[in-house]
């Protein structure tokens, strides 16, 4: 049995489909409302908050993956993120399970330096505070043979389906809508972003690799690295082929702007400490990943958006 914690996000949607396609059909999805993906699902109600029940969602698994995602709410981070992996790692422990976690990249420093697995934490907020801190207390039960386990590490997401990124948010789902994209601060530092279905592929393929465990992995992105100027101008021609009415043209908010909306908007003024990121070149390198799994194919920014601009005419 493979069981996705945190089922109902885009990336366990798209990862129980490529576990079911890759790997096995035994597979049990946990959320607090769970849906059925593939017709073979297991379904499992929990809130991973309770440890009782993350033990119930655990028990008889031989892989469980942690995809659960938490809204942008700074406090709501801090209280909940520390009881979830706790919960996770002690019910693992207790049923022998490994444990595949989906992490960010939040606790590295917001600079144009390459990112690699070897990365110092640096946080530039709470949510890096509290993202590394339980990164931490895996790595810890790793170390210290408590629990077998991986950590998946991607960047800003873009992708189809109910993706939930600002890349998607503020430039995708804004030419689906007719509207103007923006970008936060400036258009013309290159950007590292990761496709959804490809982490959660990259996923699966790690999560049953024996050899994988014990290891931090970055997942892998395009290493053409756009600008959100290219990134919009390459979006707009593919929406433009679906029929829809756009053009390139997008805003740049600057920091004064961005401030003034955070008082009036909490999802933005808790946003606001990954800001930085945004002044220079996101540099996120995947080469161990792809070193270790030659045959991967990643998906292209020229792909992706095609595929996205597609499937948003289709729901037009």
């Amino acid at each position: 049995m493979q069981t996705i914690l945190g089922a109902t996000g885009q990336i366990g949607r798209e990862l129980a489909k490529e576990l079911n396609t890759a790997f096995t059909q035994q597979i049990r999805l946990v959320s607090r409302h769970p849906q059925r993906i593939n017709d073979t699902d297991t379904l499992m109600s929990a809130d991973l908050l309770n440890a009782d029940d993350t033990n119930k969602a655990v028990a008889g698994s031989n892989i469980v993956y942690l995809t659960a995602g938490l809204p942008m709410d700074t406090e709501r981070w801090m209280r909940e993120w520390p009881i979830i992996m706790n919960n996770v790692i002690q019910a693992c422990t207790a049923h022998q399970a490994k444990l595949v976690y989906f992490d960010n990249t939040y606790m590295y420093p917001q600079t144009s330096t390459p990112q690699t697995e070897d990365t110092p934490f640096q946080p530039h907020g709470q949510k890096g505070e509290i993202r590394g801190a339980i990164t931490q207390t895996l790595l810890h039960a790793m170390e210290n043979e408590k629990i077998d386990g991986l950590i998946c590490r991607a960047p800003e997401f873009y992708g189809p389906g109910h993706t939930q990124s600002i890349t998607n948010t503020l430039v995708t789902d804004a030419l689906a809508a007719g509207k103007k994209p923006k970008v936060f601060l400036r258009n013309d530092t290159k950007r590292t972003l990761i496709y959804t279905p490809d982490a959660s592929r990259a996923m699966a393929l790690l999560g049953n690799t024996p050899d994988a465990y014990g290891q931090t992995w970055h997942l892998p992105c395009d290493d053409n690295r756009l600008t959100y100027k290219e990134f919009i101008r390459l979006a707009a021609k593919h929406y433009k082929a679906q029929r829809f009415d756009v053009t390139a043209e997008h805003t740049v908010l600057n920091a004064w702007v961005l401030k003034l909306a955070g008082l009036f908007n909490p999802l933005l003024r808790d946003a606001s400490e990954l800001l930085p990121r945004y002044k220079q070149d996101n540099i996120f390198v995947s080469d161990k990943f792809k070193q270790r799994f030659p045959e991967f194919q990643v998906t292209t920014y020229e792909e992706g958006l095609k595929v996205m601009a597609r499937e948003n005419k289709s729901k037009s």
